[in-house]
């Protein structure tokens, strides 16, 4: 038996022995998705349990070091990890900006202070992070951001205000880009700093969207004090860990357009429920071919996924495939949802009431419509493919 394959068998038995029973069952949407942090309330002692166990073993962040409150996995057995999770329907213990974002970032460019001070935390799921980027006036063209970080000494005051930032209600800390150099070029002059949200000076108000609700704020800081320890990276340097991280983020939510959204059902199911079966196939053939076309396009897209994770391993790999992933798997979950509401019929437009979850599906098709905006325009994304990828030439 090779190493890879007693691996394997090993993880089989310890998901099988520590996953409670509850975890394997399909999420019921956002209020079966653990965040973690400082005001997070677990939905039920077997969310509590799975976390810790995961937590503790470092399989929250299988492939980060071990020193830092990782699994120290290999990517060919992290890999493993989350096949044999798929095979018994294990839900992810831990959903984090700190996992999918800031983790990434600090290992590249934190000092180890910071690595030994914030990972563990990370991974344990104890601090809630969010993403301070854009800006009222600064979206795409984030460099024009006014967000102003005054050197105080030993002690920065950072004065301006965020939108869209996601969760910044729910945060404990914020990982955000200030300009400390006003007189450089835009892309320069910008650092990259963290800080807790608790901090005197720091408010939000929630956004609300046409889907009814919103994960969305503005944040406003007023006067704040940032201790010069939590600059990460080199002072007026921090559009280089912007772009590094924006990589990150593009990847988790190109990775969209590999679930189901906290959906139980396939696709085939909430049609069979609406439009019913000829002769043991789904009655509405045109639907039909949209479901068979839709699945056949998000195996391609795991796979596509799986060989840019190999090709990052060797370091061959051009950084804009994340725009890649970014555009498709965000235009595939709204292709996904757009099939949710014709396959459930009638019953999709439903906005409240226990039969829809609450207009589940309404409301998440309305939200879909936003993942072509955030983390970068799918029109952006389209221009970074031309030009860092195919190498179009410019108009």
């Amino acid at each position: 038996m090779s190493d890879l394959e007693a691996f394997r068998k090993e993880t089989r038995a310890w998901l099988e022995a520590n996953c409670p029973p509850e975890m394997r069952k399909p999420s019921r949407g956002e209020e079966d998705t653990c965040w973690g942090g400082r005001k997070w309330k677990f939905q039920s002692d077997a969310q509590r349990l799975w976390m810790q166990r995961m937590g503790e073993r470092g399989w929250t962040v299988p492939e980060w070091p071990r020193e830092y409150g990782g699994g120290g996995l290999s990517r060919d057995e992290a890999k493993i990890l989350r096949e044999e999770m798929r095979k018994l329907g294990c839900r992810s213990p831990l959903d984090s900006f700190g996992i999918w974002m800031l983790g990434p970032a600090l290992l590249k460019y934190g000092h180890e202070e910071q690595k030994r001070e914030h990972l563990p935390k990370i991974a344990r799921g104890e601090i809630r992070w969010c993403q301070g980027y854009s800006e009222p006036g600064s979206g795409s063209d984030l460099a024009s951001l006014q967000t102003r970080a005054e050197d105080k000494g030993d002690h920065y005051i950072v004065n301006g205000s965020k939108i869209w930032t996601s969760y910044a209600d729910k945060a404990d800390w914020i990982f955000c880009l200030v300009r400390t150099d006003p007189k450089a070029p835009k892309h320069e002059g910008i650092s990259f700093v963290l800080f807790d949200m608790e901090s005197p000076g720091v408010s939000t108000a929630p956004i609300t969207l046409i889907s009814g609700s919103s994960p969305f704020c503005q944040t406003f800081f007023e006067d704040v004090l940032v201790p010069k320890s939590n600059l990460v990276g080199s002072l007026n340097k921090g559009w280089d860990v912007a772009k590094f991280l924006l990589t990150h983020e593009r990847d988790m939510i190109g990775g969209m357009g590999t679930n189901s959204g906290g959906e139980s059902r396939s696709l085939g199911q909430i049609a069979t429920e609406s439009v019913g079966l000829d002769n043991g196939v789904l009655a509405d053939t045109n639907l039909r071919g949209q479901i068979a076309a839709l699945e056949i396009d998000a195996w391609a897209f795991r796979l596509t996924m799986d060989r840019v994770g190999d090709l990052v391993k060797t370091g061959k790999i051009n950084p804009a495939a994340s725009s890649l992933l970014k555009y498709y798997g965000t235009e595939l979950n709204k292709r996904r949802m757009e099939l949710v509401m014709a396959a459930g019929g009638f019953d999709a437009l439903e906005w409240d009431g226990e039969h829809s979850h609450e207009g589940r599906n309404a409301r998440a098709w309305l939200r879909s419509k936003a993942n072509s905006i955030e983390g970068g325009t799918s029109e952006v994304q389209l221009n970074i493919i031309a030009k860092r990828l195919l190498n179009l030439p410019g108009v």
